[in-house]
């Protein structure tokens, strides 16, 4: 008679996945907003909506990290990626300008090691902080035969809450109106496909696995005291894919790119790659991480408040009158 199986038999180990539950709670537990009950391992995570709302609306996203985790898997580095899932969604929300509320995260590998999966989940955590929205509850999901040895996957999803006469959308946008751009942190999540190509050529002299900015303690502060008609996350597509999406029609925006300094990790990858200006825009952000749109007459004072919560501003170009549908042009 043959032997009988287990499920340890068959790669999956429900004893480290217990244990890696109990190794990050008290790292989700710093995350903790007043509106979360109870704590992580139900099955479903409660949050209430906090009460200073009148009218809340709740904002989702959800988003990965894409290839960049190859480079930390290749780097054995798995302390930052958590902060980039975390910043891909909370920034998405912020753009509606809603206050990201709590945070889920889904990590997915063949086998559980929990040194990798605590230090990811650690950088989820660290996301969560400065965002300031509670990890609320995820799953660990161990699946023998899905990944190569030593590979995982990230998937993360957010929910904000925005009081609904506040909620930005871009149809306030007027010719006139000033851009504002916020300096990124390097690449962010975006573009690594063809960064780890250019990789190939030379070692770089900045690091790959930089995460992400989360821009939203900074720009919820100005939301308090300066009317911000639009905002934009640059993601993949770049200021001239990402910046359209939030004009009316009849609009354009102006982009001067010599309005602020390209970061040297953007001109090192051009050079070393050999890549075309236009696909430097279509494909990165090139230094700029928030676009957001003011009256012209508010630049000064919206330029204070961020610069005093920590962030490099730039005044980077205009809205102009146009036929037709949105565009942005870089100048």
């Amino acid at each position: 008679m043959s032997k009988g199986l287990s499920y340890r038999d068959a790669g999956v180990d429900i004893d480290a996945g217990d244990e890696l539950v109990e190794a990050i709670k008290p790292f989700a537990k710093r995350t903790l907003r007043p509106e979360v009950l109870g704590g992580i391992g139900g099955f479903g995570a409660l949050c209430e909506i906090p009460k200073k709302y009148k009218h809340p609306v709740l904002v989702s996203s959800t988003d990965g990290v894409g290839t960049k985790l190859k480079l930390a898997f290749a780097l054995g580095r798995h302390d930052t990626v958590g902060i980039d899932l975390v910043a891909m969604s909370v920034n998405d929300v912020l753009v509606q300008g809603a206050e990201p509320l709590f945070f889920l995260d889904y990590f997915a590998c063949g086998k559980l090691d929990l040194q990798v999966s605590k230090n990811v989940i650690k950088g989820v955590a660290a996301g969560c902080q400065q965002a300031g929205c509670a990890l609320i509850g995820g799953e660990t999901a161990e699946m023998p035969g899905m990944y190569p040895e030593g590979e995982y996957d990230l998937a993360g999803f957010c929910v904000g809450v925005v009081e609904k006469d506040r909620i930005i959308d871009g149809r306030a946008i007027a010719a006139g109106d000033a851009l504002l751009g916020l300096a990124s942190s390097g690449p962010h999540s975006n573009g690594y496909s063809l960064i780890r190509k250019i990789l190939e050529r030379g070692k770089p002299p900045f690091d790959p696995l930089e995460p992400t900015r989360i821009y939203v303690k900074p720009v919820l502060k100005l939301l308090e005291t300066v009317p911000v008609k639009g905002l934009a996350h640059i993601t993949g597509g770049g200021l001239v894919g990402n910046v359209p999406r939030i004009l009316p029609k009849n609009v354009i925006a102006k982009i001067h790119k010599a309005a602020w300094p390209r970061p040297e990790a953007f001109k090192w990858l051009q050079q070393t790659g050999g890549v075309a200006e236009d696909e430097m825009w279509r494909v990165f952000n090139c230094g700029i991480g928030m676009v957001l749109v003011v009256p012209r007459d508010k630049v000064q004072a919206a330029r204070a408040v961020l610069e005093r919560e920590g962030e490099r501003v730039y005044e980077i170009g205009a809205i102009e009158k146009s036929a037709g549908e949105p565009d942005a042009l870089i100048a």
